[in-house]
């Protein structure tokens, strides 16, 4: 922890500047090798697309450059929680018809996950105004992204049969809106292991866990009140529904930092 920190606030700081790129780009020669190579082994197991994998080299690159290089780890984190989940009782969901395409996630997937904490960063690159507010809220929209997709994948399979949110009604597994108990744990337990692995790599403020924490949770449940309302009638697509509620998840954790730095 204490041999990232000096690296990441330098590279917040330099990068303000023409010559911060200079000490920038170096750093993320690493970064971005190794995450090409992960996105590749993604795409080589078909656990996404080759649009997906070029799209989330981007994101994480952009990421990286804005918030510092140890950001890949939170983002590994997601990916790896992801990838087990959606492996854990494949074969049951594609009975159930529930499984996952089989070329992996598209690029829009990958876009409506990891987009938001993307844009939430990406003001560092020329500005370092309310930084550790905006990486709060980055860090909130990747716990909020981990928590809806394990929470999704393992109530499949494991939470039984759920009930609709709205009307706390039972309805088949899969259904949009649709919430467990296990579901809820597996969400919490995946929201708290993002926070603790954004907080390591120095892109959460010790301060600022339970606030990323509450946010994120605060996110999936908007995610399944949109599945219940928007996306189970058909009005709303799954991508927009994520990228929806890793926008509230971020946009919270943003109100409630900068509300406490003005008190």
């Amino acid at each position: 922890m204490q041999t990232l920190l000096p690296a990441f606030s330098v590279t917040i700081k330099l990068a303000m500047n023409p010559e911060g790129w200079l000490y920038l780009i170096p750093q993320l020669i690493p970064v971005a090798a190794l995450t090409a190579a992960v996105a590749l082994c993604g795409w080589a197991i078909r656990a996404i697309t080759a649009g997906a994998a070029l799209t989330g080299f981007v994101l994480t690159v952009v990421l990286c450059a804005a918030a510092g290089p140890s950001t890949f780890f939170p983002i590994a984190a997601v990916f790896l929680l992801t990838l087990l989940c959606t492996r854990i009782g494949r074969r049951k969901k594609e009975r159930l018809g529930m499984g996952e395409h089989k070329g992996g996630r598209g690029a829009l997937q990958i876009l409506a996950n990891v987009g938001v904490p993307a844009l939430c960063v990406a003001p560092l690159l020329f500005a370092e105004h309310a930084r550790y507010a905006l990486m709060a809220a980055a860090a909130a929209a990747l716990a909020e992204a981990a928590g809806d997709t394990v929470s999704s994948e393992l109530g499949q399979v494991l939470g039984g049969r759920p009930r609709l949110i709205t009307t706390l009604r039972h309805v088949p597994a899969g259904q949009d809106g649709g919430i467990s108990p296990l579901g809820t744990i597996a969400s919490v337990t995946a929201i708290l292991i993002v926070c603790m692995v954004c907080q390591w790599s120095g892109l959460l403020l010790p301060r600022y866990l339970w606030t990323a924490f509450t946010a994120a949770f605060f996110g999936t449940v908007v995610d399944s009140l949109l599945g219940a309302t928007l996306e189970r009638p058909g009005r709303l697509g799954n991508n927009s529904v994520n990228f929806s509620s890793s926008a509230c998840a971020a946009g919270l954790t943003l109100a409630i930092v900068l509300v406490q730095r003005w008190l």
